[in-house]
This record gives C-alpha cells, structure tokens and sequence, in this order.
C-alpha cells in the first residue's frame, strides 16, 4: 500500500516535522494554550498518528482560516467556528476525526466511516497507511462551518424579540 504524503514508510523517521508550528490559532482567549496542547500531542505521538494529525490539522486551517482550536474534556484537539466543528481523537489503531452535526453534512464521498448509526455525529477514522481525500476533507470542513453558522443565526433569529 502506498504511504500517504507526509507519512514515513518503514524503517524511516516517523517524526511530525514542518507543519506543527505553521498553524496558529486565532481569536479564543485559550487559542493560544489550546495550539501549544495540540502540537505537544503531535509531538508526544511521534509516529504516524502524529503525522496524521498534523495534517489534518493543517488541511483544517486550510479550509477556515478562522477556525479556532480548543483543548477540551481532559486532553482532546477541538476545532471550532460558531460551535464545534470536530474533534480530533487518537487511539493505537486510528486517528478519529469526530464532526459534531455530522449526520446532517452532505458526504459524496463517503469519508465518514464511523459512528454511522446516530442523528447526530459522524466519524472518520484514519488508519496507518490510509490517504484522506484532501479536497473532499476540506469541502466537509466548510460545510460543517456553514452548518454551525446557520444554526448560530436560526437561534440568534429565535430569540430576537417580536414585533
């Protein structure tokens, strides 16, 4: 199986490098802490999960230049513009990227492959060697986005007195 771009095949090093001090986070007042968790996770990792991660990672900031990162629930990555657009989760066999209004997000191409049973969230887990889809990643981060957006101005709209 061929190695993702970024991910060392064997016997070579398997260390995140480049990207981890390329993103900066923007606006939260824990952006700053958050990022520097975030990278200490990557680094910590030191293997393909690490890699993954600061990919994905950067592939987000890529599709929303705004989105700001949180560390949230004892040591989780969050990402989040006008809500939480996803978390990202490692486990010894997958990186799980959880989008919180997953159900809801239009997935032509059937990324998400976990957590497929609820009205809620959806998954996507990345196991070593498997390549995402860049371009369809990132479209799924922009929708998710406008989804928060949109559900941010229906309850702003709701609670706006009447006439």
């Amino acid at each position: 199986m061929s190695q993702p771009r970024g991910v060392a095949g064997p016997g070579q090093d398997r260390r995140p490098t480049g990207i981890l001090h390329a993103v900066t986070a923007k606006r939260a007042p824990n952006s700053a802490a958050a990022s520097k968790n975030i990278t200490k996770r990557i680094q910590e990792l030191g293997d393909w999960r690490g890699v993954t991660l600061a990919r994905v990672r950067q592939l987000i900031h890529d599709a929303d230049p705004e989105i700001q990162e949180e560390w949230k629930w004892m040591g989780t990555p969050v990402w989040s513009h006008d809500g939480i657009v996803c978390t990202g989760e490692s486990y010894k066999q997958v990186v799980k990227l959880t989008f919180a209004r997953g159900a809801s997000l239009e997935d032509p191409r059937k990324l998400f492959n976990s957590s497929l049973e609820g009205n809620t969230r959806r998954a996507i887990d990345i196991r070593e060697g498997e390549k995402l889809h860049e371009a369809a990643f990132k479209k799924l981060i922009r929708s998710a986005v406008d989804a928060n957006s949109a559900a941010r101005t229906q309850r702003a709209s709701s609670k706006s007195p009447k006439k």
